[in-house]
């Protein structure tokens, strides 16, 4: 039970991807549609009529199917007395027939899905029917486009720009689009939309456009009916003959068939559709827990009276509404007026403008609809927050997308959310919907503040959803990414966030392995842990990671604090030596330095993700290490995965950051030479405690290795402490005349440093003779370290202990051993070993003591076994072991008296591996150096070739040998014969024994007898051979001609491929393998063999008898100073700046970047041009319109001043012309809005709160009483919960109230308690949070009913006492002392209040009453007491503008905090 939990929590991150792939795999297609067809007949169902009642027509029911279409139970008798035909009762639901696939072409290209549901399914059954069985991913954005079902002309600009900026929204957010989905009017375009992106995106993602239609209303709809499902239905789009019906469009791709037992009613899945839409909105966006849930937006082109009803309800729902102006009638008429004052939005005005835009249908609209659709637009435009138009003469620079999603967020941003809250919630939508250019134009402006810490979420959300835009972004509005991973849990969890590829497979494999050495250990150690499973851990990342570096690095990460394999296995195995293991083990840890940078750049490279690695690049510490570095796990990865696709990118990717490496390197390099060598050799701490010129050769980074600063370190490694100056002949000397060095002969190093130093002071005196000034001279004396020169004694051993004279002895060495060699073989081989051949066999075992040397030397820390196999792999070491092992057996033969020439033999044949060897000297040529590999390369080319030579060489030989000679038993002239003659004769050696001429009896054998002679051939009875000459010479001239001329000729243009090929690379393969010639002579003993065999012996002393440890040279790997370390990874970063500002301006200067330049502003250009051309005329007649009004009003207002000086006396009673132009002064506007806000607004709601009632329409014009309202029917109310109410009849008591703010749209009390003004209080208790008095606060009291806040208060009985309805929320005793202090406390306002309850004739006033307490009072004790004890119904909160509660209540506090000097 223990193990599949850990199993379980093991593989619950890892495998999610792989075990989706296996289920896709093991379920066939069959079983896929019998599981679909299962679910969907069990979950969705249709509805039919099950009683035929005629209609009109008697072969039609009522219901609108035809009588044949009916089940039989359905179809009555004649005399059938029955109650007639309801909708609600004989329509019944039975399991859906009509689901499955849906083709809308013959080859079945365009295919779909669709179901037929009945009105009442629920709509999360149909989610789950979107998401699971269909296979949709949950939307991040849902988009439900409305308007004109009928066909509409959309101007083509305007269309172009719908369709674009639909899709892009769709595509960028994923989101769902949803649709009438039939082939006419707005749904017609969006499919077009949805097909032109897919016929120019073959190879991106589906668009989601999903069509939720009446089934009653679909054309050809019974080829989609099977009681299986259709796998596919073949629909056929039939618009010609389609009828009042409608054909669903080709373009949809997925359709929801609402059906209600009825035939030909539209608008049935009106309903179903807004239920969906809200179950949708509901879900929480990707799936979380918590968080902001899936977006919904509306928009609205064309449309009728209906569309004005749905964005009426849409908005009243919190649903923001993006109306496109010019796509005609409603659509236009809410966009004349969108941006108007609400005063100015008349009835007359809407009636100009549906006329104008609605046409003919303006006539068959009554008045009352007009006024009722006035008072919506009126509203709609009250709610700006929800609504966005999209105007194309102002939107002129961004498309319908960016206002899409400027709808959303504009919506976001509602009194209610204001502060981080409310921009948290916009900026997840857009992490969500992937749009950084929204984030960066409406999200990250001057008025939204961020920390760090507010933005970590979004920067973990951006990076596991692969968003290095949005990682870029956050990083540059203050995201520190040293805080963000300051946690290791977050880096921990960022790895078990990986996508899958091969590490996390690796890495899986890894946590399993270790899952079961734990077990293994728990047999060791108690069981303390047993009930922990294993996860992932930042060590099991390390091992891995140290796994594709290599074993030479140290662990990036020190072991996890919680129980964790690795460091359980390491305590258990190495218990018995507590002192060195862990000393060690502590000092990784102490050694494992975090780089935040580094960490973030590690994640991406081993998910191969290329654009978030190279944002992380640039912020690495050590960046050259980490590309470097990079290069060699990219490239280990892809030789150890199988995927070959990912192998390539890999090695790309690998490509990319060595040129990355190349670039810094040779910027550093140009910029100071000295620092640019120790940046190579420095140890990384960051990257393993290893150096950037040892993961270059690791990674086998040639390019890198080959740079001119890379060379001249290994060139100054090289010549030691001698200078690199010094020509090889002087070095030559001085090996032997070693007194020449105290002459100057030789410069060294040391020489050319005090050198530049003493022209350095030289130029400084002279700066300072010719300024007066010494402080240069103090600056440079300061801190500086004076260099002295070399000793005589350090001049011969820097000058015998160089590399580059060690490789001289040795050659020396070399030739002297070879030339002892061959005295022995040819003069000196006696039987008894001579002095000359033992001190041969003293030169060999010093041989290989130097061979086990090289083997067990390991400064780098790689490992015996990864030593051996570096060993194995060099060629050269390869005949060190071959002519050892050769001269060791053939000295063993030797000293046999038997075998004694088969040794010599041996021996010879292991000369020639010697000297073969000795080419080994030319590979530090740079002349001959390229050419050994250019030969390496071609012997591999001939070896293949003989393969080809060999089928000629024996098809010859063979058939000339069948020929020639009959039945020759002897093996060795079958072979001569067969083999080697017809290879000779590929070199001119022409055989004399197929030509009858050439034929010589005496130079044969005739039976074979002799063993010196070949056989004679088959002869005549005159002696003369018998074969056929001419095929005999036939067949030579053939083989000659392919052998010499074809495949000779062949080999030779083989090898010059070869050498064209390998040329090019051939310098940089040497640069590479040059390093392991030089650190092997710097390692080796100045000695050379047989001398060499002194300091092995005392290497042997030092490091077996005395356990000293090896001295550690600093040439290859140096520890920095932490000061000098910080100093020097500064200039790099400098430097990688620079690397990167020059790589952008090589970019931008590119040609293909000036093209696509041109080519943007060419497009910019012509469509300024179109627009111009669309516009312009237009804005022409506007302004005309305009000037043509301002005449006329102008010409109304000089009448009326001349009337007014005629007849003084009467000038003041008459009434100046009201100026209708259409430009307004501010003076005007600014008394218009404060105009607007005498209007109540909540008590003209057309839904009257808790009831069925609809209010009457009253339009702002027509709300005050004084003006006439004809059309004016309020219907009567008064709820019969609402209590008391006045004595008497109350419908005869209605008019003798009047509501003082005007008309409601209802007349009666309503949901108030009493006619007329129904006073209440509200109580605001403050108090100063502490001494300082810097934080005012108020006592709130939490609704249990509603869920939200608001200020203690209630009816109010009398105006010196407070509301009775307190004595329940505070307590009787604490009611009673508030109420004694009533007198003391403050009125902040009396009067009426805009409430949704209020009516005709009965309203809300109310008092609200401010009492200030003092911190040290009994009563604030007892409140304090109170608010304790009641479990968070009574709550202290702050008095500011974030305040949740109503707005009637937030205007009341708004007045507390000026009253205290308070910012609200």
């Amino acid at each position: 039970m223990e193990d599949d939990v850990v199993k379980s929590r093991l593989f619950h991150s890892l495998a999610i991807s792989a075990v989706g792939a296996s289920k896709h795999l093991s379920a066939s297609p069959s079983f896929q549609r019998y599981a679909i067809t299962s679910w969907t007949r069990e979950h969705l169902h249709k509805r039919e009529c099950c009683l035929f009642e005629k209609d009109v027509r008697e072969d039609v029911c009522r219901c609108g199917y035809l009588k044949t279409d009916h089940v039989d139970e359905a179809i009555k008798p004649e005399d059938f007395t029955g109650e007639s035909w309801d909708k609600h009762k004989h329509v019944r639901e039975v399991p859906t027939d009509a689901f499955g696939d849906i083709s809308f072409s013959d080859l079945g290209q365009k295919t779909g899905k669709y179901a037929r549901v009945s009105t009442d399914t629920s709509p999360e059954i149909l989610y789950e029917l979107l998401t699971k069985q269909w296979k949709l991913s949950p939307p991040n954005l849902l988009i439900s486009v409305t308007g004109g079902a009928k066909n509409f002309f959309l101007k083509a600009r305007l269309k172009n720009m719908f369709h674009r900026g639909l899709i892009k929204v769709a595509q960028t957010t994923g989101a769902w689009i949803l649709t009438g989905g039939t082939h006419t009017g707005v749904m017609k375009h969006v499919g077009q939309a949805v097909r032109d992106h897919a016929l120019s995106n073959s190879m991106q993602g589906q668009i989601v456009a999903i069509g939720v239609a009446t089934w009653g209303i679909i054309h050809n709809r019974d080829t989609l009916v099977h009681s299986e499902g259709c796998f596919p239905a073949h629909y056929e789009m039939d618009i010609k003959g389609q009828g009042r019906l409608s054909c669903l469009d080709n373009n949809h791709t997925h359709f929801l068939l609402v059906d209600d037992g009825t035939q030909g009613h539209y608008g049935v899945e009106i309903e179903l559709r807004s239920c969906l839409e809200k179950c949708i909105s509901g879900k929480r966006l990707g799936n979380k827990e918590n968080g902001v849930t899936i977006p919904v937006v509306c928009v609205v082109l064309d449309g009728g009276p209906g569309t004005l009803n749905t964005i009426y309800n849409a908005m009243l729902n919190g649903t923001p509404c993006v109306i496109l102006e010019g796509s005609g009638r409603i659509a236009d008429v809410i966009a004349q007026v969108a941006e108007l004052p609400l005063a100015r939005v008349t009835i007359a005005l809407i009636h100009q403008l549906m006329k104008k835009f609605f046409g003919k249908e303006y006539e068959n609209f009554p008045h009352r609809k007009i006024i009722e659709w006035t008072k919506k637009i009126q509203d709609i435009i009250r709610m700006s927050h929800w609504l966005t138009i999209f105007r194309i003469s102002e939107d002129d620079r961004r498309d319908v997308d960016v206002a899409i999603l400027q709808a959303l967020l504009k919506a976001s941003r509602t009194s209610e959310t204001l502060g981080i809250e409310s921009w948290k919630r916009q900026l997840e939508l857009a992490i969500a919907w992937n749009r950084v250019d929204i984030a960066e134009t409406e999200i990250f402006t001057e008025e939204s503040q961020w920390k760090s810490s507010d933005l970590h979420w979004a920067m973990f959300s951006a990076l596991v959803g692969n968003k290095p835009q949005f990682v870029s972004l956050l990083l540059e509005n203050g995201v520190s990414l040293r805080d963000f991973l300051q946690d290791e849990e977050t880096l921990c969890e960022l790895y078990k966030q990986l996508p899958g590829g091969i590490f996390l497979r690796k890495l899986a494999k890894r946590v399993h392995s270790s899952c079961r050495r734990r077990r293994k250990v728990f047999r060791i150690r108690s069981r303390a842990h047993s009930g922990q499973g294993e996860m992932i851990s930042m060590t099991h990342v390390s091992d891995e990671v140290r796994h594709l570096l290599g074993s030479f690095t140290h662990a990036l990460y020190p072991p996890s604090n919680h129980f964790d394999v690795s460091t359980e296995v390491t305590s258990v195995s190495l218990s018995k030596s507590p002192t060195g293991s862990q000393s060690l083990l502590r000092e990784d840890n102490a050694d494992a330095q975090r780089d935040p940078g580094r960490d973030l750049f590690l994640w991406a490279v081993v998910q191969n993700n290329k654009e978030l690695a190279e944002i992380a690049w640039e912020l690495c510490r050590d960046c050259m290490s980490a590309a470097l570095a990079a290069s060699k796990i990219l490239k280990t990865m892809a030789e150890e995965g199988s995927d070959a696709d990912e192998a390539e990118a890999m090695r790309e990717l690998a490509n990319h950051y060595e040129k990355h490496a190349i670039g810094v390197f040779s910027e550093c390099h140009n910029n100071d030479e000295e620092r640019a060598r120790k940046l190579l050799v420095r140890v990384s701490p960051f990257w393993g405690r290893t150096t950037c010129l040892r993961l270059a050769l690791e990674a086998d980074d040639k390019s890198f290795v080959a740079q001119s600063g890379v060379q001249a370190l290994l060139t100054q490694i090289w010549c030691g402490e001698l200078s690199v100056d010094n020509p090889v002949w002087r070095v030559l000397i001085c090996m032997v005349f070693f007194p020449l060095i105290y002459t100057g002969f030789l410069v060294f190093r040391r020489d050319e440093v005090l050198h530049r130093e003493a022209e350095k002071k030289e130029e400084i005196k002279t700066v300072e003779k010719v300024t007066g000034s010494t402080i240069r001279t103090n600056s440079r004396s300061f801190g500086v370290k004076r260099l002295k020169p070399l000793s005589s004694w350090y001049r011969l051993v820097h000058l015998y202990s160089s590399p580059q004279v060690k490789f001289y002895w040795n050659i020396v060495s070399y030739f002297a051993f070879l030339f002892l060699f061959a005295v022995v073989l040819m003069i000196d081989f006696q039987a008894t070993p001579s002095a000359g051949e033992l001190l041969l066999y003293i030169w060999l075992l010093t041989l290989v003591c130097e061979e086990v040397r090289q083997l067990f030397y390991d400064p780098d820390g790689f490992g015996f076994h990864k030593k051996a196999r570096m060993y194995i792999n060099e060629l050269w070491n390869i005949l060190d072991v071959l002519s050892i092992f050769l001269f060791i057996i053939g000295l063993a033969f030797r000293l046999t008296t038997e075998l004694f020439y088969a040794g010599k033999i041996l021996l010879c044949i292991d000369f020639v591996v010697f000297c073969l060897r000795f080419m080994a000297i030319f590979t530090i040529s740079r002349t001959l150096g390229p050419k050994i590999i250019i030969v390496r390369r071609m012997m591999t080319d001939m070896f293949f070739f003989m393969f080809l030579l060999s089928i000629w060489v024996l098809a010859y030989g063979v058939a000339k040998q069948g020929i020639l000679i009959h039945n020759d038993n002897r093996l060795d002239w079958i072979v001569r014969g067969a083999v080697y003659e017809p290879y000779l004769i590929i070199f001119g050696n022409f055989p004399t024994n197929i030509d009858y001429a050439a034929f010589d009896l005496d130079s044969c054998s005739m039976n074979g007898t002799d063993p010196l002679k070949p056989k004679c051939p088959v002869l005549n009875e005159n002696q003369t051979p018998a074969f056929p000459e001419w095929l005999t010479i036939i067949l030579l001239c053939v083989y000659l001609l392919f052998a010499n001329i074809l495949l000779l000729n062949l080999l030779i243009a083989i090898f010059n491929f070869t050498f064209q090929t390998v040329q090019d690379n051939t310098d940089r393969i040497w640069m590479f393998q040059r390093y392991e010639l030089i650190k092997e002579y710097h390692s080796r003993p100045t000695a050379p063999p047989p001398f060499i065999i002194f300091s092995h012996f005392h290497l042997f002393i030092r490091n077996m008898v005395l356990c000293r440890p090896p001295v550690m040279s600093k040439e290859f790997k140096r520890e920095l100073p932490q000061m000098e370390e910080e100093e020097l990874l500064s200039w790099e970063a400098l430097m990688k700046d620079r690397y990167l500002l020059s790589t952008q301006q090589e970019q931008s200067q590119s040609m293909e970047r000036r093209i696509l330049d041109t080519s943007q502003k060419v497009t910019t250009i012509t469509d300024q041009l179109e627009r111009e051309e669309e516009t312009g005329s237009a804005a022409m007649v506007q302004r005309l319109a305009r000037l043509e009004e301002q005449v006329v009003q102008s010409a109304k207002a000089l009448q009326w001043i001349m009337d007014s000086l005629k007849c003084r006396g009467f000038a003041s009673k008459e009434v100046q012309p009201t100026l209708t132009t259409t430009d307004e002064s501010p003076d005007s506007l600014i008394n218009t809005s404060e105009k607007e806000d005498e209007f109540h607004v909540n008590a003209r709601q057309l839904h009257y709160p808790n009831s069925k009632l609809t209010r009457f329409p009253v339009p702002e014009e027509k709300v005050p009483w004084e003006v006439s309202f004809s059309s004016y029917m309020p219907v009567y109310y008064a709820s019969e919960d609402s209590g008391d109410h006045v004595d008497g009849s109350e419908s005869e008591a209605v008019d003798n109230y009047r509501n003082p703010e005007g008309r409601t749209g209802i007349r009666g009390r309503g949901a108030l308690s009493c006619l007329g003004p129904n006073r209440n209080a509200d109580l605001v208790l403050t108090r100063m949070r502490d001494s300082e008095r810097s934080v005012l606060e108020y006592l709130v009291v939490w609704d249990e009913r509603h869920g939200t806040l608001a200020l203690p208060g209630g009816p109010l009985q009398s105006a010196d006492h407070l509301p009775v309805t307190l004595k329940k929320t505070m307590g009787k005793t604490l009611y009673e002392k508030i109420n004694a202090i009533v007198s003391e406390g403050t009125k902040v306002f009396e009067g009426y209040v805009d409430d949704c309850r209020n009516t005709d004739n009965a309203w809300v006033e109310i008092t609200v009453l401010n009492i200030h307490l003092d911190r040290t009072s009994q009563l604030m004790v007892d409140i304090n007491s109170a608010v304790a004890s009641s479990r968070g119904a009574l709550q202290w909160r702050e008095v500011s503008g974030k305040t949740r509660l109503s707005s009637n209540q937030r205007d009341s506090l708004r007045q507390v905090a000026e009253l205290h000097n308070r910012k609200f």
